[in-house]
C-alpha cells in the first residue's frame, strides 16, 4: 500500500498511514462470528424484519407467467412495490429466487429494470437494458426456468424512491447549482439522484448504520416474504444480481441464513484495488468502517460452505483486473479453509461491465443444479 496515487496526490501518504493505524483487509474467515461482525458492522439489524401489511396489488397472465405485484411495509417510508413470477404450468412448490436490481445511477425505476410487468415496458428500459442485459428482462427468462422469483424496489429506487422535490430542498442550492439541464424527467430524476445519495449517506451515519445496512435490511424483509409464499419451497432459496443487485447479493448472502446459493455478478474486487480506481461506486460497497475488519470478498464467503457463484467481466470499467483476480483467489482460499473449495465457481468472461445472455445461461444453469439437483 506504498506509491503515489493520482486521486490522491501529495496525500498519497495518507494510505500508508492508515495502514499504521491499525491492520486493514485483514483475513476474515467464513462463520458465525464473521456474519455477526457483518450485521454489527452494517446496522439496521435488531428488529424484526417481517413484511408488515402485506397486499396483492393485482395478478396477471402472460408469456407462459403468472405475474403478481405485491406489496408491504419496511416500517418506514412509502411501501415497497415488487413483482413475483412463476411458470403458469405450476402444480408444486417450486425453488425461490430473490433478484436484486442494479444501481447504474439509475433510480426512477428499481424491479422494472430487470423485469417486465403486465404492460409493455418504455422505450427508456428498452435502452437501458440493451448493453448490461443482452436486451431482455431476465427475471422473466430466469421463472420460466421453473423458479418463483422475487423483485422488489429498495430504499431509493421505484417505488421507494425519494420524491425529486425533497431531494432538491434536502441538497440545497449549493449543491443543486450543479445539476445540468436534462431532456426528461426520468434522466433529471436520476442526475439529481446521484448527488443526493451522497446525503442519505451522512443521514444514515448519524442514524447508526449506512446505507448498505439499510438496503441489506430492505432485502431481508423481501426474502421473508418469499420464504412465507404457500408456492416457494423455502428449503430452496437463492439470490442473484448485477452490478449493485451483485452488491446487495453479497450483503443478505452474509446477513440471511436461509439462503441456498447465491449468484454474484460484476461486483466482485479487492478494497485494496479500488485505490485509484473507480472510487465513484455506490455507498453500498463501502459499510462504514468495515476495511477494520475485512476485505469484500470475505462478506461474500461469509456463510461458505453454501454455493456461490461470482461472474466477472475482464474489461469491466469498474473494477481492474487485478483486483477481480485477486477477489477471486481470496475467495477460493475462503471456500478451502472450510474443506469445500468446489461450492464456490469463479467465471471470467471477455468484455465490460454486464450481465449478457451468455453469462445469464451460464447462471440460470449453475443455480438450477443448486436448487433441483440438491
Amino acid at each position: 500500500m506504498t506509491g503515489q496515487y493520482r486521486h490522491l496526490g501529495i496525500f498519497s501518504d495518507w494510505v500508508a498511514a492508515a495502514q499504521r493505524q491499525q491492520p486493514l483487509y485483514q483475513n476474515t474467515p467464513p462463520g458465525p462470528r464473521t456474519r455477526e461482525l457483518v450485521r454489527e458492522t452494517l446496522g439496521f439489524c435488531h428488529t424484526d424484519e417481517s413484511p408488515a401489511e402485506v397486499r396483492i396489488e393485482r395478478e396477471w397472465q402472460k408469456d407462459g407467467l403468472i405475474g403478481q405485484e405485491v406489496s408491504w411495509s419496511v416500517g418506514f417510508g412509502p411501501r415497497t412495490h415488487a413483482y413475483v413470477f412463476k411458470p403458469a404450468n405450476a402444480t408444486r412448490t417450486l425453488p425461490g429466487i430473490v433478484a436484486l436490481h442494479d444501481h447504474s445511477d439509475f433510480k426512477f425505476y428499481g424491479k422494472e429494470k430487470i423485469a417486465d410487468g403486465p404492460e409493455e415496458p418504455s422505450p427508456v428500459l428498452n435502452e437501458f437494458r440493451k448493453t448490461p442485459y443482452g436486451g431482455r428482462a431476465y427475471v422473466n427468462a430466469l421463472a420460466r426456468e421453473g423458479f418463483v422469483v422475487l423483485v422488489h424496489d429498495v430504499f431509493l429506487w421505484g417505488s421507494r424512491r425519494f420524491p425529486y422535490e425533497t431531494m432538491i430542498e434536502m441538497m440545497g442550492e449549493k449543491t443543486t447549482s450543479r445539476l445540468e439541464p436534462q431532456a426528461d424527467e426520468i434522466e433529471g430524476y436520476n442526475a439529481a439522484a446521484y448527488f443526493h445519495e451522497h446525503w442519505v449517506s451522512k443521514y444514515c451515519n448519524i442514524l447508526g448504520t449506512s446505507m448498505a445496512g439499510v438496503v441489506a435490511y430492505e432485502d431481508r424483509i423481501a426474502l421473508n416474504y418469499l420464504l412465507s409464499r404457500t408456492d416457494v419451497d423455502s428449503e430452496q432459496i437463492a439470490c442473484i444480481g448485477l452490478s449493485g443487485g451483485g452488491n446487495r447479493a453479497a450483503l443478505l448472502t452474509a446477513t440471511h441464513d436461509r439462503l441456498k446459493a447465491a449468484v454474484i455478478v460484476g461486483l466482485m474486487t479487492t478494497y485494496e484495488a479500488l485505490l485509484d480506481h473507480n472510487m465513484s461506486h455506490t455507498w453500498m460497497l463501502f459499510p462504514f468502517n468495515w476495511a477494520r475488519h475485512g476485505d469484500w470478498p470475505d462478506i461474500a464467503a461469509s456463510r461458505a460452505p453454501m454455493p456461490l457463484l461470482v461472474q466477472y467481466d475482464l474489461q469491466d470499467y469498474l473494477f481492474t483486473e487485478t483486483g477481480m483476480k485477486d477477489a477471486h483467489q481470496r475467495l477460493q482460499r475462503h471456500y478451502a479453509s472450510v474443506g469445500n473449495q468446489g461450492a464456490y465457481t469463479g467465471q471470467f468472461y471477455p468484455g465490460t461491465h454486464k450481465f449478457d445472455l451468455e453469462m445469464q445461461s451460464a447462471a440460470f444453469a449453475w443455480l438450477k443444479q443448486q436448487l433441483f439437483n440438491s
